[in-house]
């Protein structure tokens, strides 16, 4: 049995680029339990509304609903207790600097598995106003009509 070797992402936080203007982004690994794992692995999992945050000197995943293994039993943990991110020293006080600063919130990416270990991608946010998140939607729709009008225009007659 080979190893899967890409870090496809099981589990992507869509919205968190729309809300927030990520700064610098950081690779965590996840302190999770083994129906936990069980469950991630199926895909059963959900980043939204889930956010870091440093408490005694180490860094927390709090909201990250990792839903119950199917085929567990009554073992299976909390759905929503948080979840301890492993960082280096130099990394987890850089983190706690940063985040106290005015607006920056540490917001998980995305999910996924690397050489069998559950990795998280955090981000280093700014909250994005409304006007911001406005001017993304305009440029967005304005490449779909691009798009669209490049298509139209390369179909043979």
């Amino acid at each position: 049995m080979t190893r899967e070797k890409r870090e496809t992402p099981i589990i992507r936080n869509r919205k968190a680029t729309f809300n927030y203007e990520i700064l610098e982004t950081y690779e965590a690994g996840l302190v999770l339990q083994g129906c936990e794992v069980k469950s991630l692995r199926e895909g059963e999992g959900s980043l939204a509304e889930s956010y870091g945050m440093a408490k005694g000197g180490e860094v927390y995943l709090y909201n990250f609903r990792i839903s119950p293994y199917k085929a567990g039993s009554w073992t299976n943990p909390d759905p929503l207790r948080p979840k301890k991110l492993l960082l280096r020293k130099p990394e987890i006080r850089r983190l706690i600097g940063r985040v106290s600063e005015k607006g920056l919130t540490l917001v998980p990416l995305s999910v996924y598995f690397k050489r069998g270990y559950a990795k998280v991608k955090l981000g280093l946010g700014k909250g994005k106003r409304f006007f911001d998140k406005r001017h993304a939607i305009k440029e967005r729709e304005a490449k779909r009509e691009m798009g669209r009008a490049l298509r139209t225009r390369a179909r043979p007659k």
